[in-house]
């Protein structure tokens, strides 16, 4: 009789919990889904710029899933340094000559096979041809934990300061304390503006340990500025505090502010980088942070490229952590107006 008032208890419990329902039974479909729609399409795209080949030997590359372009020279260097190409192939005399982006060894292994296939296999078939190969960003037989090193300090740095921010914030406001704060002269901003700071210092330490252990210890490849690796950590830094903050103002408790990870920090990693995306779900990416911290590291760490090239996506971090302290000062509303 105990255990079974117990269960009833446990189960009426759950019945009023809408969120804890929603959570169990919506979260995993999301996450499936999500998980269906990336793997589903999950071939790699692999774009390679053909300045000079035959017509044959290009037709081949295709058939080995090589997505062929024809550039001049200067517009191949130009497509290649911008990313929107893998590779370049010049055919001269006897020499394949292949620039080569290794920074995503599944697709440069992919190119390297391909070109030595098609050159055996086209119509007129030309083994004697000899391929030199440069690799104009990372080097041959890239660590799988340096491809995807820049995604996971990218990862680590968001998901810890959502979380910690989130729960802080949150026990602020459950103990009292914000309602205080709310009840003197300060304004909303200036509250915000308070705890972005004062957790912000806390980040900078955070942000230096995580990436100078990353490099200097696990020896992750390291090509460009260790100051711009700093600044980018520590705006993901910044951008999870502040949606941290804002995702605890809709929940009641640490066990609510957990539910978040799996509605919040699982889809950004699924579009951060680490899945070839078809054109359709690309676009979902420009709404995730993640992204674009990942892609600012990737460019530095691994491409070596300065504050030119990833000045978008810094714009953008520090864009978005703008709008969740402003959505954080007006949510302030609900507890006091002021």
């Amino acid at each position: 009789m105990r255990v079974r008032a117990l269960v009833f208890r446990i189960l009426s419990q759950l019945k009023h919990d809408r969120r804890t329902l929603a959570l169990m039974l919506g979260a995993p479909i999301l996450v499936l889904t999500l998980l269906y729609f990336i793997l589903a399409e999950a071939e790699p795209v692999v774009k390679v710029a053909v300045i000079n080949a035959p017509v044959e030997y290009a037709e081949r590359l295709d058939e080995y899933n090589i997505m062929v372009y024809r550039y001049d020279p200067g517009e191949a260097s130009k497509a290649l340094e911008q990313g929107e190409v893998v590779a370049t192939v010049n055919m001269v005399n006897n020499r394949v000559y292949l620039q080569l982006d290794a920074s995503n060894p599944s697709k440069a292994n992919l190119v390297l096979s391909a070109v030595e296939q098609a050159k055996m296999n086209a119509p007129a078939s030309r083994p004697d041809l000899q391929t030199e190969v440069e690799y104009i960003y990372g080097f041959a037989d890239l660590p799988v934990f340096d491809t995807y090193g820049a995604v996971l300090i990218g990862f680590m740095v968001f998901f810890f300061v959502f979380l910690v921010a989130g729960i802080s914030f949150l026990q602020e406001r459950t103990s009292g304390t914000l309602e205080r704060l709310l009840s003197t002269p300060i304004k909303r901003w200036e509250i915000v503006a308070g705890y972005v700071i004062g957790f912000g210092l806390v980040t900078v330490l955070q942000s230096f340990v995580i990436a100078w252990y990353c490099v200097y210890v696990l020896k992750m490849v390291m090509i460009g500025s260790f100051a711009l690796v700093l600044l980018i950590t520590l705006l993901s830094a910044m951008v999870a505090l502040t949606l941290g903050i804002l995702a605890s103002t809709a929940a009641s408790n640490e066990f609510q502010m957990m539910q978040f990870i799996p509605i919040v920090i699982v889809p950004q990693v699924f579009f951060s980088g680490l899945f070839d995306l078809s054109p359709s779900l690309q676009v979902v990416e420009w709404f995730m942070p993640l992204h674009y911290i990942a892609d600012a590291l990737r460019q530095v760490m691994i491409k070596g490229n300065g504050l030119a090239s990833i000045s978008l996506d810094l714009a953008v971090i520090l864009g978005c952590s703008i709008v969740f302290m402003s959505l954080n000062t007006v949510l302030l509303k609900r507890y006091r107006r002021i």
